[in-house]
């Protein structure tokens, strides 16, 4: 596998792409979360909250299609003195997610009317050719509904009036999309589950560049200052797996959830910032596999990692260690750099440890192959009898312990979960079994089944043996 192997592929199963653009808190990620029907993008009343764009494959009326959040977009006539450094990156971020876009909704706040931005959007929309539904947020009573005639200035024939708040308006949205997308060969799209890929770490540690390198664009944005990333962002992408005696390889549906960097609950000084570490902590609950990044350069593996490591052990995800910035590592001191993080952090000494360079793009080939890996051992159910054979081995190797003059005795086990791999023993009294010896059992069955990666659980139940 080589690092051009993982290839993106934005319209998977060719559902179309609808972008949401507009200036600074008027809606757009109010809307968002409405038409996902569930809260993705955080929502506040502070301008400027959602920078990245934020991707989410929904059913709209008749189709699917992938919805595309966007932050406030500053000035675009007149970029001069007093533009934010965010203005510059938001709006490339907003151009790609044009670039990809079969119709855009342009949103609008009712309740300040048709300002000089507004009228700039609707213009840029127009130049660039793009084919847009002009939506009127915050339509909330009959005597707003009126002011919606403000905005025929903008020379656009239809205005829809919407209310996120109430869910006034959102069913003639709805259909207005529904007629300018057309119905869609639907039964031809297969909609298959792709691998969730939580990508965590503590703030600046580099998991935007990590995500960007990995799907091989400017999919987020980057900055050496601490917080850019403040969504828990999905990035759709395929993961294709290159094998020698098949061509074509294999290609792996994904998505890349790229979050806030976590940090101590008592730093997280804005509530934007203390929701970020609550979606962060979401993020883990609802993926697949956690992708752990730390820095094999600087500051090396410290106690914000090590909690960060633990609340994705705690999920019983599986996962995989990233250490990055390699490149900085001097030769002398790779092999102590490795030796250390395994130190830092023993509970996941299963978890491969990959070392890359978001740079340079070096051990790329590798992430895409443990993924690869681990999403099949995800979908491995190891059948009864294999279990049975590994357990019956590891007693016949290591006795059992004898407590209280009483051995303790597996009559049988099976697997019962494969996310995370959970096995249920049944034995003829739970009590006997020391740690050290269910750490064995552990053991046994991650080397004998090849479940690196993942967290094993094992569970016990008293089972009197009919003889």
């Amino acid at each position: 596998m080589t690092i051009h192997s993982l290839v993106i592929s934005w319209r998977m199963s060719n559902p179309p792409t609808i972008a949401i653009v507009g200036r600074p808190n008027v809606g757009k990620s109010s809307l968002f979360n409405l038409l996902v029907g569930r809260r993705i993008s955080i929502v506040h009343e502070e301008s400027g909250v959602t920078r990245d764009r934020v991707t989410m494959l929904a059913r709209v009326g008749v189709r699917h299609a992938q919805l595309v959040d966007t932050g406030g977009l500053g000035v675009y006539s007149g970029e001069k003195s007093g533009t934010s450094l965010w203005d510059g990156l938001i709006r490339s971020q907003v151009d790609a997610a044009l670039e990809c876009s079969d119709l855009v909704l342009c949103v609008v706040d009712v309740t300040a009317g048709p300002t000089p931005l507004d009228k700039d959007v609707v213009n840029y929309l127009r130049r660039d050719g793009r084919r847009f539904l002009l939506v009127a947020n915050k339509v909330d009573s009959e005597a707003r509904e009126a002011s919606v005639a403000e905005f025929a200035e903008l020379g656009v024939d239809k205005i829809l009036p919407v209310s996120c708040v109430h869910r006034r308006g959102i069913r003639d949205l709805v259909d207005a999309i529904s007629a300018e997308l057309g119905s869609g060969p639907e039964d031809g799209l297969s909609f298959e589950r792709p691998l969730a890929i939580a990508v965590v770490g503590r703030p600046n540690v580099g998991k935007s560049s990590f995500v960007n390198r990995l799907v091989g664009e400017e999919r987020v944005l980057v900055s050496d200052i601490a917080g850019t990333t403040r969504d828990a962002i999905d990035v759709p992408f395929e993961i294709r797996v290159s094998k020698r005696k098949k061509r074509g390889g294999e290609a792996i549906p994904a998505v890349l959830i790229d979050t806030a960097g976590l940090r101590k609950r008592g730093r997280a000084d804005t509530a934007v910032e203390f929701f970020s570490i609550k979606r962060a902590e979401s993020a883990v609950k609802r993926c697949d596999v956690a992708v752990i990044i730390v820095e094999a350069a600087g500051n090396g593996v410290t106690a914000q990692d090590k909690r960060i490591a633990k609340i994705v052990d705690a999920a019983g995800k599986g996962c995989i260690i990233v250490a990055n910035k390699w490149d900085l590592v001097e030769g002398g001191d790779k092999r102590e750099v490795i030796d250390e993080i395994r130190r830092s952090i023993p509970f996941l000494s299963h978890a491969p440890l990959v070392l890359t360079s978001a740079l340079t793009g070096a051990g790329f080939d590798r992430v895409g192959g443990e993924l690869a890996a681990l999403k099949r051992r995800i979908e491995s159910k190891v059948p009864t009898s294999i279990v049975n054979r590994i357990i019956q081995d590891a007693a016949a190797s290591v006795s059992p312990p004898v407590v209280r003059g009483k051995t303790f005795k597996v009559y049988y086990a099976t697997m019962t979960s494969t996310a995370p791999a959970e096995f249920l023993l049944f034995v003829n009294d739970p009590k006997l079994c020391t740690a050290n010896y269910l750490a064995y059992l552990r053991n046994s069955l991650r080397g004998k089944l090849d479940l690196c990666g993942l967290p094993i659980v094992l569970k016990m139940e008293k089972r009197l043996r009919r003889d």
